[in-house]
């Protein structure tokens, strides 16, 4: 990880003082499994703290301890919606669910894809759509090469970090993002650090 620390910091002096500032690199890494995508969409558009204590009620109600596609599926959506999720959210997790017993979704075959396959295949169900697909590379699938432009996190420490007037555009983000290849991820999680940890997942 050092060399990618010194990468980011010789290619954007910006970036550079973001990473002195924040320390070393310690990402909080996820099983690359059902329980993790559940997640990443209870977490879409949520607060951190409001999104944890859903996805707290949701496993909650699994003898596991973990958020499994048949145990989604032996809930009502009514008893899914009394646990604070939307009606939408209700409809994506069960959907999600049906895709990964069915076959649809093969969670397993994951990681010995490239990462645009990866979206690919997880944006076949309704409600994962690239970001929270791009969140499972980073989070789940430790890819070091994930530019999360659209990602309102990443948008606004630009915005702050490099003094713009408003939110970058995806594309500014992209071409910011250049210098940071190959490690675009790691410079995504400073990014988010940088506000305070309100990072997305």
């Amino acid at each position: 990880m050092q060399k990618a620390l010194r990468h980011l910091t010789t290619s954007d002096p910006v970036l550079g003082r973001i990473i002195e500032t924040i320390g070393p690199y310690s990402i909080e890494f996820r099983d690359p499994c059902f329980d993790t995508l559940v997640r990443s969409i209870v977490y879409q558009q949520l607060s951190g703290k409001a999104a944890a204590t859903i996805f707290g009620r949701l496993a909650a109600t699994s003898a596991e301890g973990q958020v499994t596609p048949g145990g989604i599926l032996k809930l009502r959506p009514s008893r899914m919606r009394k646990l604070g999720l939307s009606g939408q959210k209700t409809i994506y997790i069960r959907d999600l669910a049906r895709h990964t017993l069915n076959g649809g979704i093969v969670l397993d075959d994951l990681p010995g894809l490239p990462d645009e396959d990866v979206i690919e295949h997880l944006t076949r169900v309704k409600g994962i759509g690239v970001w929270t697909a791009q969140m499972f590379l980073i989070f789940a699938l430790r890819r070091l090469n994930v530019l999360a432009v659209n990602d309102l996190g990443v948008q606004t420490a630009i915005r702050k970090a490099y003094g713009l007037d408003e939110l970058p555009k995806p594309a500014q983000v992209e071409r910011l993002g250049q210098s940071w290849q190959p490690y675009c991820s790691v410079a995504c999680w400073y990014l988010w650090r940088s506000l305070e940890g309100q990072a997305a997942l």
